[in-house]
């Protein structure tokens, strides 16, 4: 219902929260959900891909979270993200405290499938029909 069209559509995180974003409701809880959660992300300095997927990228008026998919540099190391940003990468950690399900990858992590193949996955819903999801632009 109200989803994009199939294919990974780009556009900046102040588009996005244009797009979908609302000062109110649920919505409103998701939309300042996914700006601390990409801040958090960004703030790593290791993000090269950031996806936003789910119910929040849809016209659904109450989305239930914010579904994100990380790619990260391969030289990415946990421990020398800032200590405020860790919890996005324990999946159970970020849905308890952000309101958020954090996918995350480095390239390297890969076993005969691509970045892109990766990414392609997100688009498919448990209907197995496709939808859009958005590439934030770093």
């Amino acid at each position: 219902m109200g989803d994009l069209p199939a294919g990974v559509h780009r556009a900046t995180l102040a588009e996005v929260l244009r797009r979908f974003g609302s000062a109110r409701g649920q919505r409103g809880v998701c939309t300042r959900r996914l700006s601390h959660v990409c801040d958090l992300a960004l703030r790593t300095g290791c993000v090269k891909r950031l996806i936003v997927f789910g119910s929040f990228v849809t016209a659904k008026e109450k989305p239930n979270d914010v579904d994100v998919v990380l790619v990260m540099d391969d030289g990415f190391r946990l421990e020398d993200c800032p200590m405020e940003s860790r919890g996005l990468f324990d999946h159970a950690v970020a849905q308890a405290r952000y309101g958020a399900s954090v996918f995350w990858l480095r390239p390297r992590m890969l076993f005969g499938e691509s970045v892109e193949d990766f990414i392609a996955y997100w688009q498919i819903k448990r209907d197995r029909t496709q939808r859009g999801i958005v590439e934030v632009i770093t």
